[in-house]
């Protein structure tokens, strides 16, 4: 699910609550914040809200979490990828909340960005490995004797592919003098 419907849009949090007067601190919170505030009374509105869009942050009233444990766990089960965060409204002030979300939208940020890193390492290393492979593999294929010469072009040609894309993604391709080697590897 996603925090933004669109490219641009604020990010969406959800506070449930059943504080009445919460949708003006809302209102004021979402504009200081440049984000994006739903309001739900409780366990159902929460989850009809949930069910239509992804959210950054889900706050939820500490006394409602407590009157209803298993609407919180609901709740939190149906959050997707939103950092859940328990917050007394009934205690705090607007601003102590603008805190405890600037929090929460940071570490959603450094997760995010966690997150991206690995994926982006993990991609890395696998297209390092295949293009190795297939260096490797042709160049093996080509210490082979009798190669007729369409095939052995072919190998060269492939050879060399692999070995600039290899260089691209910041391999060391192996020198020709590793060709005795991977002949010796073969045997």
């Amino acid at each position: 699910m996603k925090t933004q419907d669109k490219e641009g849009e604020r990010p969406a949090v959800l506070m449930v609550t059943a504080i009445e007067e919460m949708e003006a601190t809302a209102a004021a919170v979402a504009e200081r914040m440049a984000l994006s505030v739903s309001v739900a009374a409780g366990r159902a509105a929460a989850l009809r809200l949930l069910e239509r869009r992804g959210y950054a942050v889900v706050v939820l009233d500490r006394m409602l979490a407590d009157a209803d444990p298993e609407g919180a766990e609901l709740i939190w089960k149906h959050a997707g990828m939103a950092v859940p965060m328990e917050f007394s409204f009934a205690l705090a002030g607007g601003a102590r909340l603008e805190r405890e979300l600037r929090g929460a939208m940071a570490r959603r940020r450094r997760e995010e960005e966690l997150a991206q890193a690995a994926a982006a390492a993990a991609l890395d290393a696998e297209m390092k490995n295949a293009v190795t492979g297939f260096l490797l593999e042709s160049r093996l294929a080509l210490a082979e004797e009798g190669i007729p010469p369409l095939v052995e072009g072919r190998l060269q040609a492939l050879a060399g592919m692999a070995e600039r894309l290899r260089e691209r993604l910041g391999g060391r391709a192996p020198q020709d003098g590793a060709k005795g080697e991977l002949r010796a590897a073969a045997e």
